[in-house]
């Protein structure tokens, strides 16, 4: 796995969380209520290439957020 792929991926999911007025803390909460196991470090992780994200995380991300996979996935 790339490594600058996935910290510019976890950029993404940081920038797209404040965007959205949520803390690591609720995103981690509204994760778990949707099945994920899955704590605030997990995603802090996550946000800085650390943790790699699993199939299921990635979607529920996107409708938590209320975003495209373009949008995380952009690493141009």
């Amino acid at each position: 796995m790339n490594v600058e792929i996935e910290k510019r991926v976890g950029r993404n999911i940081r920038d797209l969380r404040e965007k959205a007025g949520m803390t690591q803390d609720q995103l981690a909460a509204k994760l778990q209520l949707a099945g994920c196991d899955i704590t605030r470090s997990a995603v802090a992780k996550i946000e800085v290439g650390q943790r790699h994200l699993y199939p299921d995380e990635v979607i529920l991300i996107k409708q938590i957020l209320n975003t495209e996979f373009e949008h995380i996935f952009d690493v141009e």
